[in-house]
C-alpha cells in the first residue's frame, strides 16, 4: 500500500513519516531536499528556475511511486506527485514566475506521467496555519527556506485548501495540524496514528 502525506512547507509531514515508520514499520520515502540541486537557486531566483525544480520533482517521485507501486510493501511517502502539479507549479505559473510556454510543457509531462500511476491508497492532508508553517520551518533551519515569504505560504495553503476540496482519487483522511502536535503531544500522537491506522485497515478490508 502507499500513504502518501501531502501539506505545505512546514506542515509536518517528514515528522509524521518517520513517526509512521517507527510505529508500524512502513517503509518511509522522504522528498529530496538536501541532495537537490535546484533548491537554493530556486529560492534565490523562482522564475529563473522554477521549471527546472518542478521537472526534477515531478521525475523523482514518478519513479519513487513506480517503484512503490511494484515493491509489494506498504510505504509512507513524505509528499505526492499531485502536489507537485496542483500546488506547486500552478501557484509559480499564477504568480508569474512560470511562463506559460514552461507550465503548458510540464502539465502535459504531469499528465502523461500520472496515467501511468495507481492513486495512493490513503492520503493524508496535514492542514496548517501559517503561523505553525513558519514556526515549523524557523524550528528546522534550512537556511534557503528562511526567505519565504508569508504571503507565498498563504497562497500555497489557498491551493492546498481547493485541491483538497476536489480530491476524488481515493480515501482522504485530513489532521489539522494547528490543534494537534502530533510530536510532542503523546496523547495527540496516539489519536493521530489511531485515525491512520483505522483508515488503513478500513481500506484493506
Amino acid at each position: 500500500m502507499l500513504i502518501a502525506i501531502a501539506g505545505n512547507i512546514g506542515s509536518g509531514k517528514s515528522s509524521l513519516t518517520s513517526l509512521l515508520h517507527q510505529k508500524f514499520g512502513w517503509a518511509p520515502h522522504f522528498e529530496s531536499v538536501d541532495d537537490n540541486p535546484y533548491l537554493p537557486d530556486f529560492y534565490a531566483d523562482m522564475k529563473r528556475w522554477s521549471f527546472h525544480l518542478q521537472v526534477y520533482f515531478l521525475s523523482k517521485r514518478f519513479i519513487l511511486h513506480r517503484e512503490v507501486s511494484e515493491s509489494g510493501v506498504t510505504v509512507v511517502q513524505d509528499r505526492s506527485i499531485y502536489e507537485d502539479a496542483e500546488i506547486f507549479a500552478m501557484n509559480l505559473h499564477a504568480i508569474g514566475r512560470m511562463d506559460d510556454r514552461d507550465y503548458d510543457n510540464y502539465r502535459a509531462l504531469y499528465a502523461a506521467m500520472t496515467s501511468y500511476l495507481h492513486p495512493p491508497d490513503l492520503l493524508v492532508y496535514l492542514r496548517a496555519s501559517i503561523p505553525t508553517l513558519q514556526r515549523q520551518i524557523l524550528l528546522r533551519g534550512r537556511d534557503f527556506e528562511q526567505s519565504i515569504e508569508a504571503s507565498y505560504l498563504a497562497q500555497l495553503n489557498t491551493l492546498y485548501e481547493d485541491w483538497i476540496q476536489r480530491y476524488t482519487l481515493g480515501p482522504l483522511l485530513v489532521i489539522d495540524s494547528d490543534e494537534t502536535d502530533f510530536v510532542h503531544d503523546m496523547q495527540k500522537q496516539e489519536e493521530v496514528l489511531y485515525k491512520i491506522d483505522h483508515a488503513v485497515r478500513n481500506k484493506r478490508v
